[in-house]
Parts: C-alpha cells; structure tokens; sequence
C-alpha cells in the first residue's frame, strides 16, 4: 500500500509537470497561428480575407426572406455589412432592425464600405465657421449627433470640441459648439 501512495504521489508531481508543459505548448501553437494567420491575411475564424469577386451587375431590389437582416443583405450584395446604412437610407426605413418576410427592398450602386470609413450618405462636412446647439430637456451627445449629423456616432467629436469632462453629464439649456 505505501508503495502505490508513495508511487501516485511521485507520478502526480511529474503528470502535473506534463499536463502543464502540454498547455502551455497548445497555447504557444494558438498564438502563434493566431498572429501568422493576421499576416497571411486568414482570419482566425478561418475565413480569408481575399476581396470576393464584385458583381458586374447588382439587381436593383431584394425580397426578404426569412432569417435575414440589412446587414446580412448587404453582404451579400456589397459584400460588406457595413452597407446596411446605405440601404436602410435607400429604402426610408423607420426601424431599420424590423424587416419583414417578402418585403421588397431597393440595393442602390454604392462603394462597399470598409471598417474605418464612413458612408458619405452619412456624413456632413463641417461648416467652416462651427454651428452653437442650446441642449434641450432629455438630450444626450447621441441624440444630437443624430439631430445635426444624422450620425449618432458622431458624438465623441461633440464632447472633444467642447472639452467635456464627462459626456454623459449635459445640462438642458447649456450651449455646446457643433463642429
């Protein structure tokens, strides 16, 4: 018996030495897969990222079918789903995240829009001389952008050009500049 404890006790000290090695080698493995992958241009969900062919043809509407939401459509057709704005302006749509069965939408020709860029239906350029906005009750950053911009992503440059501390602390009747 004190052989078999004396025996378990001596292996479980070189089985954990092992087990440890062996997970520090497959993590090693996944790093290093993970950052060729990245330079190889192979995602690490092993997707490539080689640009797929661009039709020559883009039909000019798509009925919806189950399952399928602006930005898997704008995949398909812009192959890129940050286009789903460019059809949501297309088609007028109220809620852009409410489409339904058989619903016809029109695809306009449009440049696929890659991360870091933004669509020029969504952007205003800057007057050259900044615009001043008095916050009304129940404001927020967001709810301006879209109001002025009509990009909601646009508040982070409202809280730089006014130097705001904390951008969820704005006060109804303040004046802010838009940039």
């Amino acid at each position: 018996m004190k052989f078999f404890r004396d025996l378990f006790q001596s292996s479980e000290s070189i089985i954990s030495t092992i087990l440890g090695m062996a997970v520090v080698v497959i993590l090693g493995v996944m790093i290093y897969s993970y950052v060729t992958g990245k330079q190889s241009g192979v995602n690490p969900d092993g997707g490539s990222t080689t640009k797929k062919e661009e039709s020559t043809t883009l039909p000019t509407t798509h009925t919806v079918v189950s399952g399928e939401t602006l930005w898997s459509i704008a995949e398909k057709y812009y192959n890129s789903g940050y286009n789903w704005v460019t059809i949501s302006i297309a088609n007028a749509l109220q809620d852009p995240d409410f489409i339904e069965v058989d619903q016809k939408l029109a695809l306009p020709k449009a440049n696929p829009i890659r991360v870091g860029e933004t669509s020029s239906t969504s952007t205003d350029k800057p007057s050259i001389e900044p615009k001043k906005y008095t916050i009304a009750a129940g404001d927020t950053l967001w709810d301006i952008a879209v109001k002025q911009y009509n990009d909601g992503y646009r508040w982070p440059e409202i809280a730089k050009a006014n130097a705001l501390a904390n951008p969820n602390l704005i006060f109804a009747g303040d004046t802010i500049v838009l940039p």
